[in-house]
């Protein structure tokens, strides 16, 4: 179906080559997963297969890229549409109607398909992604994740025989994207669909997958099953780390065959891991009451809340049940139609946006959206100015989280965990006591999210209360305090984090499946394992 020979690519105006003599054959009912670093050339490599790069793009194409014996240098990409369905990182950009049920019908449309063929589809991919009570919803008052699996909807209806998807999962919770992920593998095995996804969540993916790509960043790429390939790359999925320190081989793909071997390392984990539980002081944040409502649709029923310095909580909840709604209340930019909420005596509601920044930061969902400048110096320049903080401090707090970013660079040009720090470091120029982050690891590969982890840890051993809305069940496991959990506007659970995820079928990590409810992160074992705890 899909055929790369000698295909080489390069953006105009860098030495360098994003790909680089790459030969690749893809066949009909392949189910590929494409993973490698932040910035690696994923989105390129995927981008190739339907002509948006380099007809889109720009750029110099070397090699021929043939789709169904039709090469993709001879066509535009739109005569590709009915052959190969692509959904981008960012939803919201792609959409070119109002509502759910326009969305899912404009692809058909445009293909001319009978209108009785238009709506059986649209009824069958709703039900399909589970969002037919969202047919007559805007598409953007949807959340990330609805927004997600309406623009994977809107491709399924066209039936293409090639799906091409670029973090299809990111947005959703872990329930929504398993259901997701075994629709696309139910189209791979009944239907004969070629899916090729690039996916930085490997966990989710792998179990899945008849074979892996690995995109290193120097322009190659390493090819095989995902056993075969996760051999080789430094970043890979906690249950293939877990094997690795235990030693096993083959290396797990799946968290049932890391439980069947997982016998004797249990055995040798005897005691529970020791976890030191931060020092609650006076809380730098309370709220009570919180509602927020949009139009009839009621976001945050009535939550009690109160935040410590010191002290990382993590937001989890499905799509849709207000964690980012309640992240904009606390902030005060968002609208709040009941409750209070104080820090320091003040209600960030009542103050000027730069008055409340100094008491409460906010990174969103999509980080760029707070960039507006040409230059990351000129960024870091207006948020001293805004923040009357010294000259240079923003920068400063840029090199301690993501250093050697060059200063005239634009910063759509950075990688996601790049334009994160950038943002933070913005957000931070103000100092404030509390710093809220709405998922803020979509897009990252493994060595970003640890890299985050690392600031987050840091912003708490400063006495900021941290609070980091998100769906990552394996980051929450490495950072979090504290976990709630949102369901319909409301928290239906609040503890400490080993007692929260390790206690949930849906929110526990991989090394918690395998090794039980009191471990939940590969370093915990390494820790214990190292220690003597065994």
């Amino acid at each position: 179906m899909i055929e790369l020979d000698h295909v080489g690519f390069w953006y105009h105006g860098q030495a360098a080559p994003v790909l680089e003599d790459i030969t690749l054959s893809i066949g009909e009912g392949e189910l590929v997963l494409l993973a490698g670093r932040t910035g690696a050339g994923k989105s390129t490599l995927l981008g190739t297969i339907n002509g948006l790069v380099p007809h889109f793009t720009g750029g110099h194409l070397a090699g021929s890229v043939t789709v169904d014996g039709v090469a993709t240098s001879s066509r535009p990409p739109r005569e590709f549409a009915h052959l190969v369905g692509m959904v981008g990182q960012d939803p919201l950009a792609g959409f070119v109607t109002d509502t759910v049920e326009e969305e899912l019908a404009y692809g058909m449309e445009q293909l001319g398909l009978a209108p009785q063929v238009m709506r059986r589809r649209v009824e069958e991919t709703l039900d399909l992604l589970g969002i037919a009570d969202l047919r007559r919803r805007a598409l953007r008052a949807l959340s990330g994740g609805q927004q997600q699996r309406v623009a994977i909807g809107s491709v399924l209806t066209m039936h293409p025989r090639i799906l091409v998807l670029d973090e299809p999962t990111s947005a959703l919770d872990p329930t929504a994207a398993e259901d997701v992920l075994a629709t696309l593998a139910r189209l791979v095995q009944d239907l004969g669909t070629t899916v090729i996804m690039a996916e930085h969540r490997m966990e989710r993916v792998v179990p899945f997958a008849d074979r892996m790509i690995y995109v290193p960043g120097d322009g190659s790429i390493i090819d095989g099953t995902p056993a075969e390939v996760l051999e080789l790359t430094p970043i890979a999925p906690p249950i293939v780390q877990l094997g690795r320190l235990a030693g096993w081989q083959p290396l797990p793909m799946s968290v049932r065959d890391a439980r069947r071997r997982a016998g004797s390392l249990r055995s040798r984990l005897t005691d529970s891991p020791q976890r030191t539980e931060p020092v609650a002081g006076p809380p730098a944040l309370t709220s009570s009451g919180v509602v927020v409502r949009y139009g009839p649709t009621v976001a945050v029923r009535g939550a009690d809340l109160d935040l410590h310095g010191g002290k990382v909580m993590a937001i989890m909840g499905r799509n849709g049940s207000g964690k980012s709604s309640l992240l904009w209340a606390l902030q005060g930019s968002g609208p709040r139609q009941g409750g209070v909420v104080r820090v320091d005596g003040a209600d960030p509601h009542e103050l000027s946006s730069a008055k409340a920044r100094k008491l409460v930061g906010l990174v969103p969902q999509t980080a760029g959206d707070l960039l507006y400048l040409e230059t990351v110096a000129a960024e870091c320049t207006a948020a001293d100015t805004e923040s009357e903080a010294e000259p240079g401090h923003c920068r400063a707090l840029l090199d301690r989280l993501a250093p050697d970013i060059d200063a005239d660079k634009h910063p759509r040009d950075l990688s996601e965990g790049q334009r994160l720090a950038l943002v933070l470091a913005v957000q931070l120029s103000a100092a404030p006591r509390i710093m809220l982050l709405d998922e803020p690891t979509r897009g990252l590969d493994y060595t970003a999210k640890a890299a985050l982890g690392r600031m987050i840890a840091a912003l708490a051993e400063e006495g900021r209360a941290v609070v980091v809305a998100t769906h990552d069940v394996e980051f929450v496991a490495a950072v979090a305090d504290r976990v709630i959990v949102m369901a319909e506007g409301e928290i239906v659970s609040d503890g400490p984090a080993v007692e929260v995820l390790g206690s949930s079928p849906a929110f526990a990590p991989q090394v918690a499946k395998v090794l039980g409810p009191d471990w939940l992160t590969v370093a915990d074992v390494e820790t214990a394992l190292r220690q003597g705890v065994a």
